[in-house]
């Protein structure tokens, strides 16, 4: 049996933190220059989401869609500062579509989790 080595204590500390903060940071959705929409292929394990922030106009049509294999992937969407979430993608109404016009500008949240277990998706943003 192999002993103990304290100096890697600190290395194995960093990566278990360095996961747990990388699952909770927000990701922000790019789109290509010109492009409309933009697609991200995620994963979730049961309990944690993921936090993308997509910036947009007041006025500007938002289209949100989660996809995934198992259909266990649902979203909420959240409006700048303390917005809270939009009407139809509030956490009880587990959405998978959403479509609406924007009432401000800023930095939307969308906020994909699993309804049971494990999920990997796929989000697709589209803005106008």
């Amino acid at each position: 049996m192999r002993a103990f080595r304290p100096a890697l204590l600190p290395l194995l500390l960093a990566l278990l933190l360095g996961a747990f903060v990388a699952q909770d940071a927000p990701r922000r959705i790019r789109f290509a220059r010109g492009a409309t929409s933009a697609v991200v292929d995620g994963a979730v394990l049961r309990g944690e989401r993921a936090v993308y922030l997509v910036w947009a106009r007041a006025g500007q049509r938002m289209r949100v869609q989660v996809t995934s294999p198992e259909d266990n992937a649902v979203f909420q969407l959240r409006g700048p500062g303390r917005g809270g979430t939009l009407p139809g993608a509030d956490e009880t109404d587990d959405a998978t579509a959403w479509s609406g016009v924007l009432p401000r500008s800023g930095d939307y949240r969308v906020v994909v989790g699993g309804t049971r277990g494990n999920a990997e998706f796929r989000l697709r943003v589209e803005i106008r």
